[in-house]
C-alpha cells in the first residue's frame, strides 16, 4: 500500500463521536460552538527564509512576528482538555525558525495532541533533535526538486542550501534509527513544469540516500489571495502516468504517494465538487503567528474567518465566542465556495461530509 498514511484521502472516518456531535447540532449554535477541532496548524513564526515561486500565503508577507511560548502552550494545554487531538506545526513563516519550535512541540505532547510539523528543513538545532523529534508523530519536508540547481531556481535560494537540506533530514533519520523513535519522517514535491523530470530522482535520494518513508507527489492549487499566479493554470492531464513510473520505486520501507485522486479534482474544476463547506468552523482551525485564530487557512487575514486572538483570550473564548457564531451562519448561509481554493485542505473531509448530510444513496439501511 502506497498511500499507508491516507495522504490523498481522510481520515474523519476514524472519528464517528465528533462526527456524531456534528450532525446533532445541525442549525444550532448551541449545539455547534462545542463541537471542538480534531486538527489545528499553528505558524509560529510568520518569516520564511525562502521564497518559493509557488507560495500560497505570500499575500501574508513573510513578517518577523512570532507566537510566544507562553501564549502557545496555555493555548495548547487548553486545547487538549477540549479535545483537540493532532496540532501541525507550519503556517505563512518557516517553523524552525522560532527558537522554542522545540519546546512548543514538547508542550503539545504534554497536553495529550499528536504533533506534526512541515518545513522546508534548512534549519535544524540539536535542541529539536533531542527534545522534540521523540515525541512527533511526523515530520514533513518541502523539497521541490531532484537536483540543486531547480531547488534554488524554485525555492529562491542558494544552490547550496539543497545538500544542507538533505543532510539536515539525513539527520534526523539518523537520529530516528539509533533511538527508534516513532515519528515518521518524510518529503513532498509540489509537481511542476520545472522539476517535473526529476521526480524520481528525488525519490531515489530520499529512499536509498536519506532513508525517509516516503514522498508525497503533489499538485499546486492557487490559493485565491496569492499574489503568484504563475501556475494558476497548470494542467496535469499529462502528469498521470507518471504515478505507475514512481510506484514502482516503492520497498517495504518506503513510498511514493502520487496524488492522483488530488489531480484528478484538480482537472475536474470546481463544478464537480460540493455546494457548501461542512468542515468550518467545525473540524479545524489556523493559528497564525500573530495570534489570530482563523477558520481556515485559505482566508487568512479575512475578518470573516477570523475568531480572536489567544494572546488575548483563551482557546475557549475564542472558539465559543461571537465572532465564531457570526462565521459559523456566514459559512451556512452566504459563503459561495467558488470564491474558496480548489483542493483545499479539507476537500475530502467536506466530500465525504457532503454524502452523510445529502444521504442520496438509495436504500441506505442496507449497510
Amino acid at each position: 500500500m502506497s498511500d499507508r498514511y491516507a495522504i490523498d484521502s481522510h481520515k474523519l472516518i476514524y472519528h464517528p463521536q465528533r462526527i456524531a456531535q456534528f450532525l446533532d447540532a445541525g442549525e444550532s449554535w448551541d449545539k455547534a460552538k462545542a463541537v471542538y477541532p480534531l486538527y489545528v496548524e499553528i505558524s509560529p513564526v510568520g518569516a520564511c527564509n525562502h521564497r518559493c515561486t509557488f507560495c500560497a500565503v505570500d499575500y501574508v508577507g513573510y513578517k518577523p512576528t512570532r507566537l510566544s511560548l507562553e501564549a502557545v502552550e496555555r493555548a495548547l494545554a487548553e486545547m487538549g482538555q477540549q479535545g483537540v487531538r493532532s496540532v501541525m506545526f507550519a503556517g505563512e513563516g518557516e517553523p524552525m525558525l522560532h527558537k522554542d519550535i522545540d519546546r512548543m512541540v514538547v508542550a503539545a505532547a504534554r497536553a495529550g495532541i499528536d504533533t506534526a510539523m512541515t518545513t522546508n528543513a534548512s534549519v535544524l538545532s540539536d535542541a529539536f533533535v533531542e527534545h522534540a523529534l521523540p515525541v512527533m508523530s511526523w515530520i514533513k519536508a518541502s523539497v521541490n526538486a531532484g537536483t540543486a540547481e531547480t531547488y534554488a531556481r524554485i525555492h529562491r535560494t542558494k544552490e547550496r542550501d539543497f545538500q544542507h537540506v538533505l543532510t539536515n533530514l539525513k539527520s534526523l533519520a539518523d537520529a530516528r534509527r539509533r533511538h527508534g523513535y516513532a515519528c515518521a519522517i518524510g518529503a513532498q514535491i509540489l509537481l511542476l513544469p520545472e522539476n517535473a523530470a526529476e521526480v524520481e530522482t528525488l525519490a531515489r535520494i530520499c529512499r536509498d540516500e536519506i532513508g525517509l518513508d516516503y514522498l508525497v507527489v503533489k499538485p499546486y492549487s492557487q490559493h485565491g489571495f496569492s499574489l503568484t499566479k504563475v501556475y494558476q493554470d497548470i494542467d496535469y492531464h499529462g502528469f498521470r502516468d507518471m504515478g505507475d513510473r514512481l510506484r514502482s520505486l516503492n520497498t517495504d520501507s518506503f513510498s511514493v504517494v502520487f496524488r492522483e485522486n488530488t489531480m484528478k479534482k484538480h482537472d475536474e474544476g470546481e463544478d464537480a465538487r460540493y455546494r457548501k463547506c461542512h468542515a468550518t468552523p467545525f473540524f479545524w482551525a489556523y493559528i497564525m503567528a500573530t495570534g489570530a485564530l482563523y477558520g481556515c487557512s485559505a482566508y487568512l487575514l479575512d475578518k470573516r474567518f477570523e475568531y480572536g486572538n489567544i494572546n488575548e483570550s483563551s482557546f475557549r473564548e475564542i472558539w465559543e465566542g461571537e465572532r465564531r457564531r457570526d462565521n459559523f451562519h456566514y459559512v451556512r448561509d452566504e459563503l459561495d465556495i467558488h470564491e474558496c481554493r480548489l483542493n483545499c485542505r479539507m476537500d475530502e473531509v467536506n466530500r465525504y461530509l457532503d454524502r452523510l448530510l445529502r444521504r442520496d444513496v438509495p436504500h441506505i439501511n442496507f449497510i
